[in-house]
């Protein structure tokens, strides 16, 4: 796991090694075990190591094909390097590390762009290919790792995050108005923009080439997500069996390190898989939680620690386990650093992540998440069911839609944007939402087709939202933090498994509000005892039944009752003061108002609240404190 950045040029001038230093160390976190630099005339390759596989020399990078043609500089892990380095040797390529940099290296030589389909893992990578003069940037299937760039002038520039671009003299931070609009509306970008114009994230499994001659560009995605009904159903006995083999897998094949690997266990099913499964294989590693101090929550809010659970488990899988407890204070605190290692506001509450990533990192470089579990089988079944009775793909899009717009209460949206009303007239968040089923047959008949629909668009868009907070609070503190429910052939199994073994209640769905309390879940879940049907069932060979048939609270600090008690001081200092540098993009007395019904108690905008906080810490951060 590392840090990556890169100059090209396409008028020939060269690129000076000073300024490429300067935008790795802006990102140095990513990387503390070394740094080193490409440079030749109009291309520079910059890189931050962590050391996880082959600690020696021999795995510095930027990495240079034996015959000089290609230059690599890589973030990640290819689980499956072993496998394709033996079919590399095979076909005549000869190898000096032990490390899968050099196996991405020579699979490009070999299969050029085709070889991204081959790797089973994470990674975000720039290639320089000397003979045909241009550069390749290239991401995962998922999105796990990011990568973002821009045009500047006659150059083109990309690295791991945003703020080594910023680095650069000739990039500066600018709020992006449809972003912001975007964010507003869904709690996220379900597309490539960013809150910076013009800086984009690259597409998850997507490249982007540039010619160094012309700087002409051109993208291609490899790989999309397919979830579908088999056309033919097998038992429940061999799906639980394909399952938990396909998650051992998983989980083996992310356990190869030289470094030791450590895991999140939560008290809930996504992180107890995984510990479970590790800690057969690898006796005592170390598990982490993060709870909360739960004296001030109020009503739902007051069963979202899972310690117990925790505990529990850890004493059942003999790990070495560590806790750490968080109080209101504790967010105000963090907030300035965490809105500096986002780069920018994502979706959900982050914080909690960010200390839990602290915590990992005290006890090794490495460390197993529950990120996918959720996603891929059926963990928010309130979600699904809301467009599931929809009668053909366009009133689905209204409904879903509808239910997406997560943070402002209906007709809100034009008012609070009215500053900015200009630069957004044009801007559609519907287009924006349908834009992401733009490569899915909108041919819908059975529930299960608009099951599916649903999680397609949350692993596209909500998943991977998830993935770049895990990313950037992970690597805030040189952790690399994996994902086993990501593997490809696990991947591929969830798409093809029955919404049936996902979900119980497709005849009777209960409906329940998002901008409930964070134990919404639990609530939900007390009702129907639905969701992630399969992984359940697989939990029920680890844990006492209590567990594996527990309600899902979902990684969330009791907010909404904070946000009215002991932070409510905090709350008002930011977002009552006139000075906020926000007030320039939206309307403060139309926010205000919608804030100050959550602070009398007589509405929930905690995820309103969270986010216009994290707003107003990015542009204290980056556009200047008011």
């Amino acid at each position: 796991m590392c840090g990556i950045a890169g100059i090209l040029n396409f008028d020939g001038a060269p690129v000076a090694k000073l300024v490429l230093r300067r935008m790795t160390d802006a990102i140095a976190h990513r990387g503390p075990d070394g740094e080193d630099f490409y440079v030749d005339g109009a291309v520079g390759l910059g890189h931050r190591r962590l050391a996880i596989i082959d600690l020696s020399p021999a795995g510095r990078q930027p990495m240079r094909s034996r015959d000089g043609r290609y230059v690599l500089t890589y973030n990640g892990e290819v689980y499956n390097f072993q496998e394709l380095r033996a079919e590399l040797q095979a076909l005549g390529h000869q190898f000096v590390s032990q490390t899968d940099s050099e196996v991405v290296l020579n699979a490009w030589a070999q299969w050029g762009t085709a070889c991204v389909a081959r790797f089973n893992g994470m990674f975000a990578f720039a290639m320089w290919d000397e003979t045909e003069r241009a550069l390749y940037v290239v991401r995962d299937r998922y999105g796990i790792k990011p990568v973002y760039w821009t045009r500047s002038g006659r150059s083109v520039l990309f690295a791991s995050e945003v703020k080594a671009l910023l680095a650069h003299p000739n990039v500066a931070a600018r709020l992006d108005p449809l972003a912001l609009a975007e964010y507003l509306n869904f709690q996220n970008f379900l597309g490539t923009r960013t809150l910076f114009a013009g800086i984009d994230i690259l597409a998850p499994a997507s490249w982007i080439r540039f010619d160094a001659r012309d700087g002409a560009s051109r993208a291609d995605t490899y790989w999309d997500y397919s979830f579908s009904e088999p056309e033919t159903r097998a038992s429940a006995e061999e799906y639980e069996e394909e399952a938990g083999r396909l998650l051992r897998q998983a989980v083996l094949r992310q356990l190869v390190s030289d470094v030791p690997v450590g895991t999140y266990l939560s008290g809930g099913i996504d992180s107890g898989l995984i510990a479970a499964n590790a800690s057969s294989v690898q006796k005592g590693m170390c598990s982490f939680t993060v709870g909360f101090d739960m004296r001030s929550a109020s009503g739902l809010e007051s069963a979202m620690d899972e310690r117990e659970n925790a505990e529990h488990m850890s004493y059942l899988f003999g790990t070495e386990h560590y806790e750490m407890v968080l109080k209101a204070g504790d967010m105000e605190r963090v907030l300035p650093a965490m809105c500096w290692h986002l780069d920018e506001p994502r979706v959900g509450q982050s914080y909690p992540n960010y200390y839990a990533a602290r915590l990992a990192s005290k006890f090794g470089k490495v460390v197993l998440a529950g990120t996918g579990g959720d996603e891929l089988f059926g963990g928010y079944p309130w979600r699904y069911y809301r467009a599931m009775e929809s009668a053909n793909f366009d009133s689905y899009i209204d409904s879903y839609f509808g239910f997406w717009q997560r943070l402002l209460p209906g007709g809100a949206f034009r008012t609070v944007m009215s500053p900015l009303a200009r630069e957004i007239s044009g801007y559609d968040p519907q287009q924006t939402f349908r834009d992401v089923f733009v490569h899915r047959a909108p041919a819908l008949q059975r529930p299960e087709d608009y099951i599916n629909h649903s999680l397609y668009f949350e692993a596209r868009t909500f998943m991977h939202g998830l993935l770049v907070v895990e990313d950037k609070l992970s690597m805030a503190h040189g952790l690399e933090s994996r994902v086993p429910f990501l593997d490809n052939d696990l991947v591929d199994f969830a798409m093809r498994l029955p919404v049936g073994e996902k979900l119980l209640r497709l005849g009777s769905p209960e409906r329940i509000n998002e901008n409930e309390p964070g134990d919404k879940s639990s609530k939900y879940f007390s009702r129907t005892k639905d969701g992630k049907i399969l992984l359940r069932r697989l939990m029920r060979k680890h844990v006492p039944e209590a567990i594996s048939q527990g309600e899902k609270k979902g990684f969330s600090a009791p907010d909404a009752s904070w946000f009215r008690g002991e932070s409510i001081e905090f709350v008002r200092r930011v977002i009552f003061d006139d000075r906020s540098i926000l007030w320039n993009f939206i309307d403060r007395d139309a926010t205000r108002a919608i804030v100050k019904t959550h602070l009398d108690g007589r509405d929930n905008r905690r995820l309103l609240i969270w986010s216009l906080l994290s707003l107003d810490g990015w542009c204290r951060r980056f556009l200047g404190a008011a």
